[in-house]
């Protein structure tokens, strides 16, 4: 069964992802990084060429001819990801992904703003009254 980790009052989503994926892919796990919105998944593109300026995180989107040798992928949701990526999921989406349980682990990523959070206390009902692990870390202190 997917355990599922809450990241709550992240200050900036998309660093906090590329941080994420940077420490999931030195511990060898391949990442799926999943957002309905296009635009999001540009900005997360940019943010992993640029987060940092000695290290690049290979990734392109799930439908790319390379995925299956990438480490990172970004999904959409339109296309399945290779079952070479089921490690790790970062949910940067409003909604619940209809493919998270295919996942060893599914990170939600929540930041401060009012609308954030109430979609995610919705996903989080959700996860909770279907049995699945889960686990809250707060990072509005940092």
């Amino acid at each position: 069964m997917t355990h599922i980790d809450f990241h709550s009052g992240v200050e900036d989503p998309l660093l906090h992802t590329c941080k994420l994926v940077r420490k999931a892919v030195a511990a060898g796990n391949r990442v799926v990084c999943h957002s309905s919105d296009s635009r999001r998944l540009e900005d997360l593109d940019r943010a992993l060429w640029s987060f940092s300026a000695s290290e690049f995180i290979p990734h392109v989107a799930v439908s790319d001819p390379l995925a299956e040798q990438t480490p990172v992928l970004l999904s959409d949701g339109r296309a399945e990801p290779p079952s070479s990526h089921m490690a790790v999921l970062v949910n940067l989406d409003a909604a619940t992904p209809s493919f998270f349980s295919r996942f060893e682990r599914l990170i939600e990523i929540v930041g401060r703003d009012d609308e954030s959070k109430a979609a995610a206390r919705n996903r989080f009902r959700f996860y909770r009254d279907r049995g699945y692990a889960l686990a809250h870390h707060d990072f509005s202190a940092h």
